[in-house]
């Protein structure tokens, strides 16, 4: 199952704030059944409105000569482990 992007991270999360604010302020609900019943029917469609929102998609072909590890420069050697330019 792919990551949520942060796009849809975004709209769900403002989708359920200010539709449970509207509602209870619609509803003028004040019992716990009620906000309880608001609180889900917010929740749900925060889950419809995040995953309404259209992911991105990334070409499956890559440019020729790139790839996603980045290459070692020519002049310089490979690191040991453990070793890091913290240590002098």
């Amino acid at each position: 199952m792919p990551r949520p992007t942060s796009a849809q991270i975004a709209y769900g999360s403002a989708t359920v704030v200010l539709s449970t604010l509207a509602m209870l302020l619609l509803t003028r609900t004040s019992s716990v059944a009620g906000v309880a019943v608001v609180a889900l029917g917010a929740l749900a469609l925060g889950l419809v409105v995040a995953a309404a929102v259209p992911v991105s998609r990334r070409s499956p072909r890559t440019v020729a000569g790139s790839s996603r590890v980045p290459r070692q420069r020519a002049g310089s050697a490979p690191a040991r482990v453990g070793e890091h330019s913290l240590h002098g």
